[in-house]
């Protein structure tokens, strides 16, 4: 729910039966186009290539050798499945590989067929053009008029971007070259506002909350999950992010050239997708691990969420496992697939052997997204998990990664996930239990905590007295 930086995160049949026929393949080996999602995968004896493709495109996007998924992979009659953590992705058979595919990239610094592209792609998998009640008709019109062969990289950016706006895509990026970045800057004739008060990181004011909230001695740290005891015996955990929690070494040197984050998801791209996740589950899970060891002797616990933007579904529920007896059914998610929808994937919360069950106090808020918000809605099936906060982004869907002819990165939203009662929450968010009305705004919310520290304790602590 993207480039890898920013969550290249990437389930799912037919809306009719798959059909059992005479010819049905033995092997892997073959042409298989996705069900949802705009992909086709070429499996060969030792090689595979992954392709986005939309009505007019067809463009590689990652190849490889097939044992990097042979174990996530299963095939039935004439149906590919690889799963993909809480995802299953399924695939039909094709004759041959559409010639598109083999055109060589044809056009890919073209500014209208890159525009062409990107709008086609939308078309083809944006779920929410009702919710958003947007007329893409009018909407693709209005700025095709505004791309010609003449348009700058620089141009073709900005125009992307304000498009992207109009769409209100929660999971929507677009992220062209550095050298892109910087002309586009220079050419913008937006002007921003000057910005006199503080502004926050959302790590800076989690550190500033839980250093508050705990006693040094009281305090143990993992930079991305802090957690200790507060007064009347109540555990504290925050939860900085969903991701980064790999076991793996980050050279400095690629972090000094690429950043923490973006060296990180290099390093770890040199394993597959599911090794991936698994490592990202296994990291998560050991730190959970000693957290609830030393919390298992609290009277109950607050969860702290409020500034974690998201990362993987995986890692949020892995976490919330922690406090869960029996396995759930917590969420559905479905993609959009032609003119209708693929079959819904059921999402489980896993049962823990040794759960906490004592009251839990989730705390959201607005800036709560993404796999923060699939956390949230696993623990409306806690009885013992009450939320408080405010209510969370609204950004459930995964972020669908595809790629432009000239080699930019975007996402946007293909999926809805509902609750067990068929209820959809993007754009409204999950609920709480009890709302402390939260400003919705990011630095306004952000302020507002950092500036009294004290009230923000006190009134989530006064909020759980009251359970």
């Amino acid at each position: 729910m993207e480039s890898p930086f920013r969550f290249l995160i990437l389930s799912i049949c037919l809306l009719y039966s798959c059909q059992v026929t005479q010819d049905k393949p033995a092997t892997p080996e073959g042409i298989w186009q996705s069900v949802g999602y705009g992909r086709i995968l070429q499996i060969e004896h030792a090689s595979y290539a992954h392709y986005d493709v939309t009505e007019i495109s067809c463009l590689p996007i990652d190849k490889g050798h097939p044992t990097d998924f042979e174990e996530t992979l299963s095939l039935s009659n004439d149906t590919l499945a690889i799963s993909d953590g809480i995802s299953m992705y399924y695939y039909t058979q094709l004759d041959e590989l559409p010639p598109l595919c083999s055109s060589n990239n044809h056009g890919a610094n073209d500014p209208i067929h890159n525009f062409e592209v990107y709008t086609k792609t939308y078309e083809e998998h944006y779920e929410y053009f009702q919710l958003n009640k947007i007329n893409w008709d009018s909407l693709y019109s209005a700025y095709r008029t505004k791309v010609s062969a003449g348009t700058s990289d620089a141009e073709l950016y900005l125009l992307l971007e304000d498009l992207l706006k109009e769409l209100k895509d929660n999971h929507g990026s677009i992220e062209p070259t550095d050298e892109v970045y910087a002309a586009a800057d220079q050419q913008s004739n937006r002007v921003e506002e000057a910005e006199n008060e503080r502004e926050y990181g959302d790590f800076e004011i989690a550190q500033l909350v839980a250093d508050h909230y705990l006693d040094d001695e009281q305090t143990e740290d993992s930079w991305l999950i802090k957690w200790g005891r507060m007064e009347n015996n109540i555990g504290y955990i925050q939860v900085k992010a969903m991701f980064l929690y790999a076991d793996i070494v980050v050279p400095d040197s690629l972090i000094e050239e690429k950043g923490y984050v973006g060296a990180y998801f290099e390093e770890l791209g040199k394993w597959s997708e599911a090794e991936q996740v698994a490592l990202e589950i296994n990291g998560v899970g050991s730190i959970m691990d000693r957290v609830m060891r030393d919390l298992e002797n609290t009277e109950s616990i607050i969860l702290d969420v409020r500034f974690n933007g998201g990362g993987k579904d995986e890692v949020g529920l892995e976490i919330m496992r922690h406090f869960n007896a029996v396995q759930r059914l917590v969420a559905s998610k479905k993609a959009r697939h032609k003119g209708g929808y693929t079959r819904k994937t059921p999402v489980y919360l896993d049962a823990h052997p040794n759960p906490y069950t004592k009251p839990v106090y989730l705390l959201t808020s607005q800036q709560s997204a993404s796999a923060t918000e699939i956390m949230a809605m696993s623990a409306m099936q806690l009885a013992h998990v009450k939320r408080i906060g405010s209510h969370t982004n609204g950004a459930l869907s995964d972020a669908l990664p595809k790629r432009l002819p000239n080699g930019w990165h975007f996402t946007l939203s293909n999926e809805i996930y509902t609750n067990q009662e068929n209820v959809i929450y993007e754009n409204e968010g999950i609920p709480v239990d009890i709302d402390l009305n939260y400003p919705a705004d990011r630095q306004s919310f952000f302020r507002q905590v950092a500036n009294d520290l004290e009230q923000d304790k006190q009134v989530v602590l006064s909020t759980i007295s009251r359970f």
